[in-house]
């Protein structure tokens, strides 16, 4: 019987463990030969007691690789067609192995390595997992020490890990959206199609489904949790990603504000340091953007330190935050100060 005390083998560690068993053996292995001797199986292996919970693990992780693009094959044994106990397992390597004339350094596949674990955990891609099991199919060496330096971008909105899964499993999702200068959200029911950061914010690009047509969200509106759906669908097209950034870019570059600040002033040393010569004494600046509402915020957060030339929309949006601003504060004081005297 397998110790209860055996230490939990981690499943990246497993289904690692499962590939490379798979690729060093030419005619492959059955249920039972994996169950037995591979890491993470072996465990909790029992020759004589019931194995069902550790097939099912087994099911799972077969589905698991072959979503990582790992080409896990099935072959019946020679005389014995459709008996499930004498089927094999196998990686073709050949199907598996980079081209010959593909050859990484040590150097090489730890940065590439390096590269693929910057995304940690709930923001883990599949593309880089892949990455990741095809890097360490390939043998080289690496040089261990520059990992322990691996940057780790932590994704703070709590909308990222469910989408990034809803995206990998092609589920539809619902979730409350808060749009600008609207005082409830609505709930969204949603295709993903891509997940992309553009100047330093995270954006979903999917198919409205109530809109019948294709839309951005801004992550940081989803103010509710995301909820995947029962419901799948097929994406129509490609490289979906790439024509989100576009789309981004070309809002960016078609949204231009001409602002004045103060100079030498905590706007001037800020904002010439993202859209100026990074001189403080510089006070005019030309400001691409995407979202007029989230620059609007921000220029209003440096009061008078800040003036908007153009376009008039903007100034308009500013100044209604200012003039909000201003509101709030005379409503506070007017609550806490003891009545006037009238001399």
């Amino acid at each position: 019987m397998p110790s209860s005390s055996t230490t939990r083998v981690p499943v990246e560690e497993r289904l690692f463990s499962l590939v490379l068993a798979l690729l060093a053996t030419e005619t492959g292995l059955t249920k039972s030969e994996i169950l037995s001797t591979v890491q993470g199986y072996r465990q909790r292996y029992s020759q004589f007691a019931d194995n069902a919970s550790l097939e099912r693990q087994f099911e799972r992780d077969k589905d698991d690789i072959r979503e990582l693009g790992v080409p896990l094959e099935t072959v019946e044994a020679p005389g014995d067609p459709g008996n499930n106990q004498s089927l094999r397992y196998r990686i073709p390597k050949g199907a598996y192995d980079l081209p010959a004339d593909v050859v990484f350094s040590a150097e090489e596949i730890t940065l590439l390595g390096l590269a693929a674990t910057v995304w940690r955990e709930g923001s883990l891609s599949a593309e880089s997992r892949r990455a990741i099991m095809k890097l360490r199919s390939l043998g080289v060496e690496s040089d261990e020490p520059i990992l322990g330096y691996a940057p780790r971008l932590r994704v703070r909105e709590s909308s990222f890990e469910p989408l990034s899964i809803a995206l990998e499993r092609k589920n539809i999702v619902t979730f409350p959206y808060l749009k600008p200068g609207e005082r409830a959200s609505r709930l969204r029911t949603v295709a993903p199609l891509a997940l992309v950061q553009h100047e330093g914010r995270w954006h979903l690009q999917g198919i409205d489904q109530d809109a019948h047509g294709s839309r951005t969200f801004l992550l940081s509106r989803i103010v509710g949790p995301v909820s995947l759906t029962n419901r799948g669908f097929e994406p129509d097209g490609s490289d979906f990603a790439a024509h989100a950034l576009d789309e981004l870019e070309r809002i960016w570059l078609g949204n231009v504000a001409e602002i004045e600040v103060v100079a030498k002033s905590d706007a001037a040393i800020r904002l010439n340091k993202r859209y100026g010569d990074r001189s403080p004494s510089n006070t005019h600046l030309t400001v691409h953007y995407t979202d007029a509402n989230i620059l609007a915020d921000e220029f209003a957060s440096y009061g008078p330190e800040v003036l908007v030339l153009s376009p008039d929309s903007l100034r308009d949006a500013v100044r209604s935050r200012l003039d909000a601003t201003v509101a709030s504060h005379r409503d506070t004081f007017a609550h806490t100060e003891p009545g006037a005297r009238d001399d």
